[in-house]
């Protein structure tokens, strides 16, 4: 498995035949600062943990230049179809349900959130609820991202039903869980055997660094993956 973060939330996992983007929030993500288009080359999927922009990002163009198939939860997929994607391209989910991805599998989970989209005036439309993702392949470790939340004790119930070995991890604080939170739940829910940090050092106001989450995890038999945006790694 190959995998390539591109700052904030959005990753690239090269898996299983599958090239499947996650949070595409590229062209307008300070960490990455290029155009989608490289990024997304070759993608045959597009994943979406909730309606937000910095998570929808660039979604639309990219399903609509590679037609991946885009996997998210119904109001997700029918806003995206009214931004020009065919419905043929869509495999709708929502929390709690699987859906067969052609090589792996996808599972809705619970995530600590919100899910919208702003609109002109200050309007929002509402973009169901937000929601974790767990990817299960035949051949490669279970992969779990964690989408933007809090630590919830269901965490546990998720490490029971999937038992990922890889998570991707929201520790930006504000928005989302911190660092230290953010390490108290993978030591105390899961039994990760590898984890990247992300949702953090995009906006100024969110943190800037993984130190405290890297702390965190200190002596758990964790490792901590701190990739640089836009180097693919092999995990």
């Amino acid at each position: 498995m190959k995998l390539t973060w591109y700052g904030h939330s959005a990753f690239r996992i090269e898996a299983a035949g599958a090239t499947i983007l996650i949070d595409p929030f590229l062209s307008g993500n300070p960490s990455w600062g290029k155009p989608w288009q490289e990024a997304a080359e070759g993608a045959t999927h597009v994943l979406l943990t909730h309606g937000h922009d910095d998570h929808i990002g660039d979604a639309a163009e990219i399903l609509k230049k590679t037609g991946a198939m885009l996997v998210a939860n119904f109001e997700i997929c029918m806003y995206l179809v009214g931004k020009g994607v065919s419905d043929k391209q869509i495999n709708p989910g929502n929390i709690g349900g699987t859906v067969d991805c052609g090589g792996f599998t996808t599972t809705f989970v619970t995530a600590l959130h919100s899910s919208s989209a702003g609109g002109p005036g200050g309007t929002n439309t509402y973009l169901g609820n937000p929601g974790g993702l767990v990817l299960h392949f035949a051949d490669e470790p279970t992969l779990y991202h964690m989408g933007d939340t809090d630590i919830f004790s269901d965490m546990a119930l998720i490490n029971e039903l999937h038992q990922p070995s890889i998570g991707l991890v929201p520790i930006g604080d504000r928005f989302t869980m911190g660092g230290a939170v953010a390490a108290l739940a993978c030591r105390r829910f899961f039994k990760f055997e590898k984890v990247v940090p992300c949702h953090y050092a995009s906006f100024p106001i969110i943190d800037q660094s993984a130190e405290k989450f890297v702390d965190g995890l200190e002596g758990s038999g964790v490792e901590v993956l701190l990739p640089k945006v836009g180097a693919a790694i092999d995990i």
